[in-house]
């Protein structure tokens, strides 16, 4: 109460942050919800609910986090810069200034994209303009009250939890109002301290992803329907698309332009049907032969096929789409000649086992880390430490993220939309669909199919509770779920693995995730989300048979909400 009453005194710039506060006064319960704590800065930087209050993301939580930044960079040397990309969310451009000017007044130099950018572009700028830090406006896939901010480091890659530790042990040092400097953004300019990042970069980052181009599909008749879910892809996409020889392509038009509003999907999430309605809807007129979806920073991509001699379209989940491109790089590099020696390909661990034994066929090397892209980001810096960087041939994690090169640190829905077209051309020359390419794969390595659940658990009493839920499944693990044996789990934070009464390391940082293995080859795994207020459930069912399976995933999602011990 007493730091929304100093809000209250404030002159604050955004009036929309005046009227909010004074339309809560006397609700203690809407408040706390703004001031209870601090917005969370970590690895995956900030994100929250656009509005007034520690606990919001707005000009004064994204100055603090940048400042809490420069104050990092400053120690570490003078003649810092920063490169600086926004999506197409609410408020996106304001915060996008707002940190550019708190960057501008540390004497740092602030290099911004002058307009929207797939996240990828940002991880490339930073890199290519040699940055020591970058910054991305946006919540990703979140509905539209909520907007991000994610750190990057020098190499492109979100920030590690060393360097998350220490901006967020300076961020913590700051008042949000006197300890925070900043300065006009068009002094800053003519000062030269804050820079538009010039077209060539964007250029150059397109041709860093058709390099990563697959096959020859020039002359390809291969149609499709495209959205960027009103977001930042279109431009990029369909650049890339055109070069390669995907010329067909239709845009949902009522989801073709920037809306942070996101009127016509309000969960602009590619893993939801019904963020691809309009695109589906779009389908049954133009009968493509596949519809892509990018996420408002472009950094994944969902998609629907048209089954074979039907007007049917099939969502194909994040996990088959990964096993699908690693299978089409693999076995098409190795009919090339251009397979490197030793390759390697890197899942995250709550990503199909149906990876490992696709990479095992083709003598890949598999990698599993932690989840989040920024784990595969730091495997591919290793290998090009040691200038092997060109073993690493695909990455993907379950939620939609894919990277076949190493020219970036992120996932990109650009790379991954050109070759999801390319593997969709090969398999057409062949008179294959996606789906009849899914299907060849588990008929030759057996049935794996995913399921994802989420329980969410909202403000200051859902995270009490969710951190006890977390608490009591690792005092008491399971010894059965949904009828079948645990004959192992892992405790991530904890660094180990328990099989039996043997227990061994873990190799991998420590992060707030418990996995269960069952009798008959299926698996659980639970972990709180990184950037909203839920618990994702991971399930894996192992069947002799496509309806064996779905019957093992049936049981498991009925067992789920039980082992949070909330049912009812």
């Amino acid at each position: 109460m007493t730091e929304y009453e100093r809000w209250l005194t404030q002159s604050l710039e955004d009036p929309d942050l005046t009227e909010e506060l004074e339309s809560i006064q006397g609700n203690p319960a809407e408040i706390n919800d703004r001031f209870y704590r601090d917005l969370e800065f970590g690895t995956g930087g900030l994100r929250g609910v656009i509005g007034a209050g520690t606990n919001r993301i707005n000009i004064y939580t994204v100055r603090k986090a940048t400042q809490g930044l420069a104050n990092y960079l400053n120690k570490q040397g003078a003649g810092a810069s920063v490169a600086i990309a926004y999506d197409s969310r609410i408020k996106s451009d304001v915060f996008a200034k707002a940190a550019a000017e708190v960057l501008a007044a540390n004497g740092i130099h602030a290099h911004i994209y002058r307009e929207l950018m797939p996240t990828p572009a940002l991880s490339y700028a930073v890199r290519y303009l040699t940055c020591n830090a970058g910054i991305n406006i946006t919540a990703s896939h979140n509905p539209a009250k909520y907007n991000g901010y994610k750190a990057y480091g020098s190499d492109g890659c979100q920030v590690a939890l060393e360097m998350a530790d220490a901006i967020l042990d300076e961020i913590n040092r700051l008042d949000i109002f006197a300890d925070v400097k900043h300065m006009d953004y068009q002094k800053a300019e003519e000062e030269g301290l804050v820079h538009t990042i010039p077209e060539e970069v964007t250029e150059s980052f397109l041709r860093a992803v058709q390099k990563e181009s697959v096959i020859d599909c020039q002359g390809t008749d291969l149609k499709v329907v495209y959205t960027p879910l009103n977001g930042a892809g279109r431009m990029c996409v369909t650049k890339i698309l055109d070069r390669i020889g995907i010329q067909n392509v239709t845009i949902v038009k009522e989801q073709e332009l920037p809306d942070g509003n996101f009127t016509t999907c309000p969960y602009p999430n590619p893993e939801i049907r019904e963020a691809l309605q309009k695109g589906l809807d779009l389908c049954e007129t133009v009968k493509p032969d596949l519809l892509l979806a990018t996420d408002p920073d472009c950094d994944r991509v969902g998609i629907a096929v048209r089954e074979a001699d039907s007007d049917n379209y099939k969502l194909l989940s994040g996990n088959e789409v990964g096993v699908l491109l690693l299978d089409f790089i693999a076995k098409n590099r190795i009919q090339q000649g251009n397979m490197p020696k030793n390759p390697i390909a890197i899942k995250t661990i709550v990503s199909t086992d149906l990876t490992d034994l696709v990479a095992k066929s083709y003598g890949i090397t598999l990698i599993s880390v932690l989840t989040g892209f920024k784990y595969i980001g730091d495997q591919i810096a290793i290998l090009e430490a040691k200038g092997e960087e060109n073993r690493y041939i695909f990455g993907f994690e379950e939620s939609y993220g894919y990277l076949s090169g190493s020219y970036v640190r992120d996932k990109d829905a650009v790379n991954a939309s050109m070759l999801i077209c390319e593997m969709a051309v090969d398999y057409k020359r062949q008179g294959m669909t996606l789906v009849d390419a899914i299907n060849a794969l588990y008929d030759k390595h057996g049935y794996f199919l995913n399921a994802l659940m989420n329980f969410a658990f909202e403000g200051e009493d859902g995270m009490i509770k969710m951190k006890s839920i977390m608490d009591t499944l690792r005092q008491n693990p399971p010894a059965a779920i949904a009828g079948f044996q645990v004959i192992g789990w892992s405790d991530y934070a904890n660094s180990v693995r328990y099989d039996g009464d043997a227990s061994s390391e873990i190799k991998l940082p420590k992060s707030n995730v418990l996995e269960y293995r069952l009798e008959n080859g299926s698996k659980i795994i639970v972990r709180p989300s990184g950037t909203e207020p839920k618990i994702k459930i991971y399930l894996s069912g192992k069947g002799a048979t496509k309806a064996d399976s779905e019957a093992i995933i049936a049981q498991l999602q009925t067992a789920a909400p039980g082992i949070l011990g909330i049912e009812g």
